[in-house]
C-alpha cells in the first residue's frame, strides 16, 4: 500500500512509452501524486510529483506532440493540491492520536487493569466499544479483593458518549471505596446509588429521560462455595455447571441506580451454590442483543451450553470471536463481560484458611 503511488507511476510511464502517442497514457501521471497524498507526508508527495513532471518532459522528447504543457500544468496543480491535502491529513491524524491518548487515560480510570486471579477465584474480562473510534463507553465493570470476599461489579449506563462515560466512572470509583468499607452488599448498592444521584444532579442529562444505570453486584466469600448476588435491573448472570446452564435470576429485583428515590431502596440479595469448576458469566445487554443481518439476536444461552469447560480467558476469547462473526463485525452497543471460575484451593491457601480467625 505504501508503495502503490510509485507502482502507479511506473505503470503509467511504461504504458505511455509502450503504446502509440494517440492513446496518451501520460495524461494519467497526475493521479500518482494525488494517490500519494492519502498515505505519504508532504515532502515525498512533492518529490513524486516532481518525478512525474520530469517523466512527462522525457516522454515529450521521445514522442513530440503529446500536449506536454497541458499535462505538465496538470501535474503541478495536482501536486500542490496533494501536498496541501497531505498536510491537512497529517494534522488530523495527530489530533486523533491525542484524542486516543485521552481515551486511553479515561479507560484506565473506568476500566483499570485487574489481576486474572484472586486466590482460588480466576477472572477474565472483555470490553468492546460499539464505536470503532472509541475505547470506552457506558458499560463498566470492576473486581476487588476485600476482607469480605472477592466482589464484582458490572453494569450499563443508559446513553452513550462522554456523559455516559462520566456516570460510569462515578459508579466505578464509588464501588472501589464502598466494596472495602461496607460489610454487606446492600450498603454498597446504596453507596453506588448515592454517587450516581450526585453525579446526575451535577451533570443533568440532555432531554426529558433520566440517566440511570443497571448494575450487578456479586460477592464470592473466601473459602466458601457460594456466591451472593444483588441485581439492580441487570441481565442475570449465567452459571455453567458440568454442562448444565442456569440463569441466576433475582427473586425480587432491586432498583436501578439513580432510581431508588423514586421507587424505593429495597434491595434483595440472593445466594447460589458455586462449586470448584463452575463457570460464571456476567455480561451487559450488548451481548444478548447483538444482531445478525436478519435481525436475530445472539443466542447467548444456547452458545454457553455448547461450550466445553474452558478457562475464563479462553471462554471470552471464543465469545469475542463468535460475536464478531455473528454480527459481521457490526456491534450496535457496547459490550462488557466477566468470566469467573472457582478453582480448587492450593495447599498454601488451605493452610491460610485453616489458621484464619
Amino acid at each position: 500500500m505504501r508503495l502503490s503511488p510509485v507502482i502507479l507511476t511506473v505503470v503509467i510511464a511504461a504504458l505511455a512509452y509502450a503504446t502509440p502517442p494517440e492513446v496518451a497514457f501520460s495524461r494519467l501521471l497526475p493521479a500518482a501524486p494525488a494517490l500519494a497524498a492519502a498515505m505519504w507526508p508532504v515532502l515525498p508527495t512533492v518529490l513524486l510529483g516532481t518525478v512525474c513532471l520530469f517523466l512527462m518532459i522525457g516522454l515529450s522528447i521521445v514522442f513530440p506532440g503529446l500536449g506536454t504543457w497541458w499535462t505538465a500544468a496538470g501535474i503541478i496543480a495536482v501536486t500542490v493540491a496533494a501536498a496541501y491535502g497531505s498536510h491537512v491529513r497529517l494534522q488530523r491524524e495527530r489530533t486523533l492520536f491525542q484524542l486516543r491518548l485521552v481515551a486511553d487515560a479515561a479507560q484506565q480510570v473506568v476500566l483499570s487493569p485487574m489481576p486474572r486471579r484472586f486466590g482460588s477465584v480466576e477472572i477474565e474480562s472483555l470490553y468492546l466499544a460499539a464505536a470503532a473510534e472509541a475505547r470506552i463507553g457506558g458499560d463498566f465493570y470492576e473486581v476487588v479483593d476485600t476482607p469480605y470476599g472477592v466482589r464484582l461489579l458490572i453494569g450499563d449506563v443508559r446513553g452513550k458518549g462522554l456523559p455516559a462515560v462520566g456516570a460510569a466512572a462515578a459508579i466505578v470509583n464509588s464501588f472501589r471505596e464502598a466494596a472495602y468499607d461496607e460489610a454487606d452488599m446492600v450498603s454498597v448498592a446504596r453507596r453506588l446509588d448515592a454517587s450516581s444521584t450526585r453525579y446526575n444532579a451535577a451533570f443533568p442529562p440532555e432531554g426529558p429521560m433520566e440517566r440511570f444505570a443497571t448494575a450487578l453486584l456479586v460477592e464470592i466469600p473466601h473459602g466458601d462455595r457460594r456466591i451472593e448476588i444483588l441485581n439492580c435491573g441487570h441481565p442475570p448472570p449465567l452459571l455453567l455447571n458440568h454442562g448444565e446452564l442456569r440463569a441466576l435470576a433475582p427473586t425480587t429485583p432491586s432498583p436501578l441506580l439513580n432510581l431508588a428515590e423514586l421507587i424505593g431502596d429495597h434491595y434483595t440479595i440472593d445466594t447460589f451454590d458455586f462449586a470448584p469448576g463452575d463457570l460464571l458469566l456476567l455480561y451487559t445487554d450488548g451481548i444478548a442483543e447483538a444482531r445478525a443481518r436478519d435481525g436475530g439476536f445472539f443466542p447467548l444461552a444456547a452458545w454457553m451450553r455448547q461450550q466445553p469447560p474452558l478457562p475464563p480467558h479462553e471462554l471470552l476469547a471464543a465469545l469475542h470471536r463468535d460475536l464478531l462473526r455473528y454480527s459481521r463485525g457490526r456491534l450496535d452497543d457496547d459490550i462488557a463481560a466477566l468470566a469467573v471460575r472457582l478453582c480448587e484451593p492450593t495447599d498454601d491457601q488451605e493452610v491460610t484458611l485453616a489458621v484464619s480467625p
